[in-house]
């Protein structure tokens, strides 16, 4: 008995340390373990990692190739001519067998010198296919970060609206009891209390809805670091001041600079204009000659003949080099079609930056006028919120005295909660807007 008393109290503590010790996770731990682990930022790497083979390709196509070969065969002659020569290897072989056997060995090699620089242009564009890989992958991981942080912060909303919701009912259940005190003394008709239960029940449909809301954030940034296990998931709460939606708000047009210089998709547009410039360059090439030179040694060997294995080897062995000129004479109109298509590329790079950077604008014009705009609602909430709470505390006062009916207590209250979830609403969107706008200017995300 005692032991199964002291496992049950082991279980039990241990499910209490279990909970209390859950990981909350912060906004950096969340970051960096997207970026570590999100299938499509690896796939990325992998798609960089396959333009630096291409880059080993290319050099290596810059020195010249080294081949060995050889070859052995067995051949037989039922009736062979007496007395005639035989030509084995490009030699004379006066004896004739009816089972030979010949055997070759020779090394090769060929170097192209010179093809209009295609070569070392081919290596540059395939470093500019990886320059874009990379910064492919940085567009991604900047992606997953603006998602991560918008959803942080609703989930830190969330919180702190729950937190007004639960005032707001505790504010419900005083109404409520004093309700039912005066109905008790003749101060108040049992419908006026049916309306304040009413609205107590509602406060509690509210909270529940609320936190419906914030597990349904939770599971979404869950799902956006792709945790795929069953243990709880939540986040740290960090400390929001008045002064963080309050502080100064970055220029729109010194914003737009600095991201200029600093976002991937901008700088990959300027690579793609580079790799179409290359490709011109390269297209015209095709119309230059290539200069390439060629060696080999080779020797063989055949059973015909009467002289030893190695003594073969070293009479039949020869060594031999040649330079190759090819000169493009008519090309059916390869080359220029790949000049046109390249210039083509390039104008449409060229759209491309600009449509990137007219987008770019966009977004932060965007960040920018919430960032103002909220910024403005919450110092007309704060206002509000002082303004409401005061003559909701009136109201209240007036309420005991029998001075005002239900109707207007509940219309103090409610433009109360109003007023503080207005409050809630743009503080966090202000620090959400500053913070992305500052994510835009300097890269890291805050």
């Amino acid at each position: 008995m005692k032991t199964f008393r002291f496992s049950c109290i082991t279980a039990l503590l241990l499910m209490v340390f279990t909970t209390a010790e859950a990981r909350q996770w912060t906004l950096r731990e969340c970051i960096d373990y997207a970026l570590q682990n999100n299938i499509s930022l690896q796939k990325t790497r992998l798609t960089k990692l396959s333009a630096q083979e291409d880059i080993w390709q290319s050099q290596s196509a810059l020195l010249p190739s080294l081949s060995a070969s050889t070859g052995h065969s067995v051949s037989y002659q039922p009736w062979p001519e007496s007395g005639r020569a035989q030509v084995q290897n490009g030699y004379v072989q006066q004896s004739v067998d009816k089972v030979f056997y010949n055997g070759s060995y020779g090394v090769s090699s060929n170097w192209t010198l010179w093809n209009g620089g295609r070569l070392k242009g081919n290596v540059e564009l395939n470093e500019l296919a990886a320059l874009q890989a990379e910064l492919d992958s940085a567009t991604t991981a900047n992606s997953i970060q603006e998602q991560i942080a918008q959803l942080y912060v609703q989930i830190l909303y969330s919180a702190e609206a729950i937190k007004v919701s639960q005032k707001s009912l505790e504010t419900s259940q005083k109404n409520e009891e004093r309700g039912k005190a005066f109905v008790e003394v003749g101060k108040m008709s049992r419908a006026d209390l049916a309306q304040l239960t009413s609205q107590r029940a509602q406060d509690e449909y509210q909270i529940v809805e609320a936190e419906g809301n914030l597990r349904n954030y939770k599971r979404q940034l869950k799902q956006l670091l792709q945790i795929t296990d069953d243990d709880d998931f939540d986040i740290v709460i960090p400390e929001t001041t008045d002064e963080m939606a309050l502080q100064a708000i970055p220029a729109l047009a010194e914003a737009y600079a600095m991201a200029l210089g600093r976002r991937p998709e901008i700088r990959n547009a300027e690579v793609g204009i580079k790799t179409s410039e290359l490709n011109i360059k390269m297209a015209k090439a095709q119309r230059l000659p290539t200069v390439g030179v060629s060696g080999s040694a080779v020797t063989n060997t055949t059973s015909m003949s009467s002289n030893a294995f190695g003594s073969q080897l070293k009479n039949n062995f020869n060594i031999g080099a040649g330079v190759n000129v090819s000169i493009p004479l008519f090309d059916n109109r390869s080359a220029k079609t790949a000049a046109n298509k390249a210039q083509l590329q390039k104008m449409n790079y060229e759209l491309d930056l600009k449509d990137k950077q007219n987008t770019l604008y966009a977004t932060l014009e965007n960040y920018w006028l919430q960032a103002v705009t909220n910024q403005n609602k919450f110092r007309a909430a704060q206002v509000a919120t002082e303004s409401a709470k005061t003559s909701f505390e009136m109201l209240s006062g007036k309420f005991d005295e029998g001075l005002i009916n239900i109707v207007e207590l509940m219309q103090g209250r409610d433009a109360l909660l109003q007023a503080q979830q207005n409050e809630l609403q743009s503080k966090y969107l202000t620090i959400l807007n500053i913070g992305i706008l500052k994510f835009y200017e300097t890269g890291e995300l805050k």
